[in-house]
This record gives structure tokens, sequence and C-alpha cells, in this order.
């Protein structure tokens, strides 16, 4: 039993230090391994979510370049360009908003201190 009668938060998922604060380039994609996975970091310092991380893979292309894309938003949501087709990937779901059967996953982020952390 918690004494002090407050919430106890039980964070459920692991977290992996991928980088530092300062190493995001604001509206800009830096990739980090997970794993065996490649994750696309984006930053927008400004949004009220202001860090996002999907696959690196491109799921048209084969290729891992979507931290290489262009971020923008369309239909009220942020996206990232692939560099290579030019489809557009929502931040928040990983959809394809041109094909919905492509999807990139998402990964869960977050900021601990100005460390960046990825749940594994």
């Amino acid at each position: 039993m918690n004494p002090s009668n407050q919430a106890v938060r039980v964070d459920l998922q692991d977290w992996q230090a991928v980088c530092s604060r300062h190493d995001l380039v604001p509206y800009s994609g830096v990739v980090a391994r997970v794993g065996d996975a490649q994750v696309a970091l984006f930053y927008l310092p400004e949004a009220a979510q202001a860090l996002y991380a999907v696959d690196n893979h491109d799921p048209q292309s084969g290729a891992n370049v979507i931290g290489r894309g262009i971020i923008g938003s369309l239909k009220g949501q942020p996206v990232v360009a692939a560099p290579l087709y030019k489809q557009h990937f929502s931040l928040l779901d990983g959809r394809c908003l041109e094909d919905p059967q492509q999807v990139v996953r998402v990964w869960a982020v977050r900021f601990n201190g100005d460390q960046v952390e990825v749940a594994v």
C-alpha cells in the first residue's frame, strides 16, 4: 500500500535512450537504432506533440530513407514525405495518406530530461 495515498504510476514499457535532445534537428529527421530496427525521429519544437518516431524503412521502395523525408502537415496532421516516391506518412499513426495499405510502425517516444527514449 502507498502510505502517502498518492497514485503510483507503473510504467509497463521498457525505454531505450537513443540520443540527446541536442542531437535532434528541428523539423528534420534523425535515425537511431533500436534493437534490429532503424527508427526515424522527428522533432517539431513548436507543435503540441513535439517528438515523433516511426520506422525508417519505406514500405514502397524497401529502402531505409524515411528519416530523410520532408516534414509537413496534410489534412490537419503532421506527416513525413518519403524521399523516393513522395508518399506521405502520418506521424500520428503511420498510415500512408495516398495508400492506407502502406503503413510504417509508430514507436512510443519521449523526452526523459535531455535524453530521447524510445519504447522497446
